[in-house]
């Protein structure tokens, strides 16, 4: 992780109440080890069912595993190798994402529309939600620290190139950034431009590539590495 995007999470982390002491890279990984104000709680809460009987820890247990590690960004990073490789999915995806979706065997919460936004050599999307932290779990898996902190649910509407380039990814002018703002009712993946040098890649090792972030919009698919020693 370069340094502006570490400075990005720092300060994500200052104002959501971090401790100064958090290790924000290894954060990033495990986004929800962070001791904000509002993680103290919930884990006092969760002492507390655990205690009178009420919540059994280790199906609590096995539900963030299957969330961070089953689930994770896996599921959409198939749907994305789909749409790269099947033209006919991809149209079907973009006209109706919750239904294309669904073919996959995957969906959000009941009543949620999921719409897919296709980032192009012109158009590049970035996805927040600037009230609270809507975001396409049973897709993505766990959301990370930073989405959820106010820098980046501010920053991103109000300087969106600003943010894209703190993670790495800078964009040409001519590129135009649109802005999508998620609800309870509405949330969004975005469809990332595949990378060059991959027509010959399976399916499978196509959605290896896909990234949560690039899902998101704050990261490009870059290609696979290459090469090694002889």
């Amino acid at each position: 992780m370069d340094t502006s995007r570490r400075d990005f999470l720092t300060g994500a982390a200052t104002v959501a109440g971090i401790a100064a002491s958090g290790d924000v890279a290894h954060a990033e990984d495990h986004h929800q080890e962070l001791p904000s104000d509002v993680a103290l709680r919930v884990k006092s809460l969760e002492s507390l069912l655990v205690e009178k009987g009420i919540v059994d820890s280790a199906a609590l247990d096995a539900l963030v595993d299957a969330y961070e590690h089953k689930i994770g960004p896996r599921n959409g990073a198939r749907v994305v190798a789909r749409a790269w490789v099947d033209p006919a999915y991809k149209q079907r995806l973009l006209a109706n994402g919750t239904a294309a979706i669904a073919e996959l065997g995957y969906g959000g919460s009941n009543g949620v529309d999921l719409r897919v936004l296709e980032n192009s050599a012109t158009v590049h999307n970035l996805v927040v939600c600037t009230l609270c932290s809507c975001y396409i779990w049973a897709i993505l898996g766990l959301p990370p620290v930073w989405y959820k902190s106010a820098p980046y649910r501010s920053r991103a509407i109000i300087d969106p190139r600003g943010v894209l380039s703190e993670f790495g990814t800078v964009l040409p002018e001519n590129v135009e950034v649109r802005v999508w703002d998620s609800t309870a009712e509405q949330r969004y993946l975005v469809l990332p431009e595949p990378p060059a040098g991959t027509e010959g890649l399976s399916e499978e090792a196509l959605a290896a590539l896909v990234t949560r972030d690039a899902m998101i919009g704050v990261a490009k698919v870059t290609p696979p590495q290459t090469g090694g020693r002889g």
